[in-house]
């Protein structure tokens, strides 16, 4: 496996291995994933990209059955030790899915609510601003903010998720599919705002497009599904992990290759 080493990583992945009861979804899992970059999961469905994004702010946590072996290194620390607060995480590392899923609250409120719970006590009003600001979403929503979020199209309550996200201020922002159920001039302006985030964050994207991949990341794993000796199922493995250009121009494995030139299966 090419096995890229970025400088200063901000989450590392070390042999992480994810089971549901006993089987197994994703073996033999090692990365790093560098600070103030983004990084793409690219592979083919069932691979196991989305199970290990969930697995980096301890969402799996929330399904039942669902097992963890390896470490995580996050900030120094293992965020699967038993004195880690998971809340804690999922604070640091925020989550934005594939469907938009806006808060049954106004705009202004939908930014609010989790900056409050977690014990914000600035200037709320600058705070939303500066959320929607960031989320490219400011100059389409100040004049109707205590309007519903649903009153906004899927592409403004995407963004209008990720000003949530945005508001608790986390380090990580963690992307699953955000641009699957948009059209292209939503996307278009979801990728140009992940270019602008980068410099304040850190992005991980699942995406299944690979000219999205190409677009918006530095870094590329792909993932694939193999079968190991010791059982007859399909497994997930990360097959190659490189920054974009090589995995998309001079991939090392011949699976990345039939990959991302449309080859595959």
């Amino acid at each position: 496996m090419n096995q890229a080493v970025p400088s200063s990583p901000c989450l590392e992945l070390e042999n992480v291995s994810i089971s549901y009861f006993s089987n197994v979804a994703v073996r033999g899992v090692h990365m790093q994933i560098p600070r103030h970059q983004v990084t793409a999961f690219i592979g083919p469905s069932g691979c196991g990209k989305s199970t290990v994004l969930r697995a980096l702010n301890r969402m799996n946590d929330l399904i039942d059955g669902c097992s963890l072996q390896g470490r995580v290194i996050f900030d120094g620390h293992d965020m699967y030790s038993s004195a880690v607060d998971p809340v804690e995480v999922r604070r640091r590392i925020g989550m934005v899915f594939q469907k938009p899923n806006p808060f049954p609250k106004s705009i202004y409120e939908n930014i609010a609510f989790g900056a409050r719970i977690n014990g914000y006590s600035g200037d709320m009003d600058e705070l939303v601003e500066r959320s929607l600001r960031k989320a490219a979403l400011w100059d389409e929503t100040k004049d109707k903010l205590a309007e519903s979020g649903y009153a906004l199209s899927g592409g403004q309550q995407q963004r209008l998720c990720i000003a949530r996200t945005i508001a608790v201020e986390p380090e990580v922002i963690l992307m699953d599919e955000p641009c699957s159920a948009l059209d292209p001039i939503s996307t278009l302006k979801i990728e140009e705002m992940i270019h602008e985030l980068k410099n304040s964050y850190t992005i991980v994207i699942v995406t299944h497009n690979m000219q999205q991949a190409v677009r918006v990341s530095d870094m590329t794993g792909f993932f694939n599904v193999n079968s190991f000796e010791d059982t007859d199922a399909k497994v997930g493995c990360l097959e190659e992990f490189a920054d974009t250009e090589t995995i998309f121009n001079a991939p090392r494995q011949q699976a990345t290759q039939d990959y991302v030139s449309g080859r595959f299966g």
